[in-house]
């Protein structure tokens, strides 16, 4: 498989990756031959890169942390408790501990892979989608902290509810400088009411905004007065945010660059502890990315390094058919070698 850029995309190519619906229903299913309808209805619901199937590269493997039976099942659950919240019905705390449950069994199982993010990110599903990968980057950063079960699972679930007071319907009078009226108190009032959840879940959706320099919301809270739990849905909140197109720039950024920005936080915006961890979990140039190394030649990403994410196997190919000539580049192993540019 590749990930290219859908306005590279031309009918007749096979979609690599399931895309699914805000609820967890499957859009387009992998495998299926695209047509022009279906792509250009793909760029109209929001979509910008696609994984197609290349028969090239067809020994390329996306290895995913999640499950798609996970996914499905928070996807579902997410949609189920924020339409409760828009409606101002009450929704379950036991179904979202469960999916939680289940998540967290395949972190546990699959902690070595790295996460990459492969997932189709459109219009209709993108807060959903935001919410399962903020909890899946902010368990395996729990996890390598050393976290127990328990503390992972309300980690876990402030995670995935983090942004859970955006959907909360607010007075149209609301004063919106009001400490009390932004979406992580909003957030905070909510979860502090549910019994069956630790109170440290809804501190975690109240205090992910804040920043260790003081400067963030909504109380302005520095250093210590920020609760760990906070500090590491902020680094996982804000790289999705970026590579999302949610950070508040004009486009989606390119996770090296995300990760780049990130790293630029440290000790002033950004837990220093927990972001080395997160540079260790998540993958700086997805399998099937198309790059450009220093040696001026163009290859594909095919294999990752635990603990190296940015020194990827890179597979160079010329020529086409039987004159096609391959070879890999391990970037762990060729040290002087890196890559220069990834080309979407």
């Amino acid at each position: 498989m590749r990930f290219i850029s859908i306005e590279d995309i031309e009918p007749g190519q096979l979609l690599g990756k399931t895309v699914y619906s805000a609820n967890g229903t499957v859009l387009l299913s992998a495998g299926i031959q695209l047509t022009v309808y279906m792509i250009n209805t793909l760029k109209r619901i929001g979509v910008t890169m696609l994984y197609i199937k290349d028969s090239d590269y067809e020994d390329i493997e996306i290895e995913d942390v999640l499950s798609e039976s996970t996914k499905q099942a928070v996807f579902r659950e997410m949609s189920d408790a924020l339409e409760a919240v828009r409606s101002g019905k009450e929704w379950s705390t036991r179904k979202i501990s469960a999916s939680v449950d289940k998540l967290l069994e395949d972190v546990l199982s699959n902690k070595e892979v790295l996460v990459q993010l492969t997932d189709i990110r459109t219009a209709d599903n993108a807060a959903y989608l935001h919410a399962v990968n903020v909890c899946l980057i902010s368990s395996m950063i729990g996890l390598n902290l050393g976290l127990n079960y328990g503390q992972l699972k309300d980690l876990a679930i402030g995670a995935l509810l983090h942004d859970i007071g955006k959907s909360k319907q607010l007075p149209e009078d609301a004063d919106p400088n009001d400490p009390k009226n932004h979406h992580t108190w909003q957030g905070f009032e909510m979860l502090k009411q549910k019994r069956e959840f630790n109170l440290l879940i809804a501190h975690t959706a109240l205090q992910h905004h804040e920043r260790l320099n003081g400067t963030g919301l909504p109380r302005g809270l520095n250093g210590e007065e920020i609760h760990p739990f906070a500090k590491i849905v902020a680094i996982a909140n804000m790289y999705d945010n970026l590579i999302g197109g949610g950070g508040g720039d004009e486009r989606a950024m390119l996770p090296h660059e995300a990760c780049e920005r990130l790293m630029a936080c440290s000790e002033q915006v950004l837990d220093r502890e927990a972001l080395v961890e997160f540079t260790r979990i998540v993958s700086v140039y997805p399998n099937g990315t198309s790059v450009r190394l220093s040696t001026k030649e163009t290859g594909v990403v095919v294999r990752q390094h635990r603990g190296l994410p940015g020194r990827p196997v890179v597979r160079i190919a010329r020529g086409s058919g039987e004159d096609m000539e391959v070879k890999e580049v391990d970037l762990a192993k060729e040290t002087t070698v890196f890559i220069e540019a990834v080309l979407a």
